[in-house]
């Protein structure tokens, strides 16, 4: 297990494995989980109860549990590794950049899906000006590509309910079946 770090200094290790079934990768980490050394460990961040209110966990998971989601073939990164206290702080050359970085780090582990947290990162990294949430027409690093709200606390276009439901709507093409029994579909 990795020390935490100083925050911006800190790099935030991945959570990947070959052949998962949906990768989610963040813009860039937040300068608190970049310390706690845990992805999305910010307050305020709405990815971990997301995650389960949309059926991909059976339970709410902590940041710090966020190796369990290997187990049930879902991984987490970021476009860009470097930490800032927001996203509007990284250059249109780091996203680029990251996208690229991304694409390869994808192609070596090989992910039926890759679901991008938030569109305008998206567009900024992979040159997709019109790009809009839901399924994307291209693959990156021959993973299919989903865009799924940015669950940051600052998003307030996507209050919780219409957050879960736009993830739901990815596990759902996935073929992942409802972990959370919240759903009520039933078993796959």
């Amino acid at each position: 297990m990795r020390e935490p770090g100083s925050g911006a200094d800190a790099v935030l290790p991945d959570v990947l494995a070959g052949g998962l079934r949906v990768v989610f990768a963040g813009i860039n980490p937040g300068l608190t989980s970049a310390a706690a050394g845990h992805s999305f460990h910010t307050p305020g961040n709405r990815f971990w109860p997301a995650l389960h209110r949309s059926g991909f966990t059976p339970r709410r998971l902590r940041a710090e549990d966020e190796r369990l989601l290997l187990g049930w073939g879902l991984g987490i990164t970021s476009i860009v590794r470097r930490p800032t206290a927001r996203a509007a702080q990284l250059s249109r050359a780091e996203l680029a950049d990251g996208g690229r970085d991304l694409a390869e780090r994808i192609r070596e582990i090989g992910p039926e899906w890759l679901a991008v947290l938030g569109v305008t990162g998206y567009r900024a990294a992979f040159g997709a000006p019109a790009a809009q949430l839901g399924p994307q027409p291209t693959t990156i690093g021959g993973a299919r590509v989903w865009i799924v709200p940015n669950p940051s606390g600052l998003n307030a276009h996507f209050p919780p309910e219409a957050l879960a439901i736009e993830f739901a709507r990815l596990r759902v093409a996935a073929g992942i079946p409802d972990r959370s029994g919240l759903l009520g579909e039933g078993p796959h």
